[in-house]
């Protein structure tokens, strides 16, 4: 790598933040820093500030993600925020959702390689996969798209009164007012923004969440849902 790829030494913060899997979280950043830049999955400007930008941003999304539920992180991509919020919470069930072969391939390795039991790898976009994946307590996602296009295809995967935790940036509160009426014919009953990381991470990760009552999707996805648990039913 030349200098500006070099990856820097993981900040004080990173060891605080990733205890016992500090060791883990060191690796997973060297595969990004080799790996991820040479397949195309981060820009190699990225990697100068791979702790701070990216794996501490998506490690502190950990301070709002209720104990012991399941997860799908949408659009996983590289394993941005799933694979360190993994790291920091082992109780999770987390699966990385992802279309492209690629950055699944790589998702499947790190994984294995760290030994994150508690992950799983699916290949697929997330609005296919309604009746496919058991519905979440709480969905994830960074960078995938705009909040009202976010909400149709990670919602529907929610249990009822889950939540999607995305992460954003400056336009956070501007996302929400824009997708309001997406939001409400989702089925969704509330939205707000919140800071975390304090003490670790400056500026603070922004996040969106998003709560549902108890028909993710709303009456568009209710007739889908219904259809989706009828073989499931049959079968037992």
């Amino acid at each position: 790598m030349t200098e500006a790829e070099e990856l820097p030494p993981a900040p004080d913060e990173a060891c605080t933040v990733f205890g016992e899997f500090f060791p883990e979280a060191v690796r997973y950043a060297e595969l990004l820093a080799d790996a991820g830049v040479k397949r195309g999955l981060i820009g190699p400007r990225e990697v100068p500030r791979l702790w701070e930008r990216h794996l501490l941003n998506c490690a502190v999304l950990s301070e709002v993600v209720p104990d012991g539920v399941t997860v799908c992180d949408v659009g996983s991509g590289a394993g941005l925020p799933g694979i360190p919020l993994a790291l920091v919470r082992p109780d999770l069930k987390i699966t990385l959702l992802e279309p492209l072969l690629r950055r699944t391939t790589f998702l499947q390795e790190v994984v294995e390689l760290l030994g994150l039991d508690h992950v799983t790898v699916v290949r697929g976009r997330a609005e296919e996969m309604l009746g496919k994946l058991p519905p979440v307590h709480v969905v994830t996602a960074r960078a995938v798209a705009p909040l009202d296009r976010l909400a149709t295809w990670g919602v529907p995967l929610l249990r009822p009164y889950g939540e999607m935790l995305a992460l954003k940036g400056d336009t956070a509160e501007e996302e929400i007012r824009s997708a309001r009426a997406a939001l409400s014919k989702l089925g969704v009953v509330g939205a707000s923004v919140l800071q975390v990381g304090e003490g670790v991470v400056d500026p603070l990760s922004t996040v969106v969440r998003v709560e549902v009552g108890e028909s993710p999707g709303g009456v568009r996805f209710a007739a889908k849902r219904a259809k989706a648990a009828r073989p499931s039913r049959r079968r037992r």
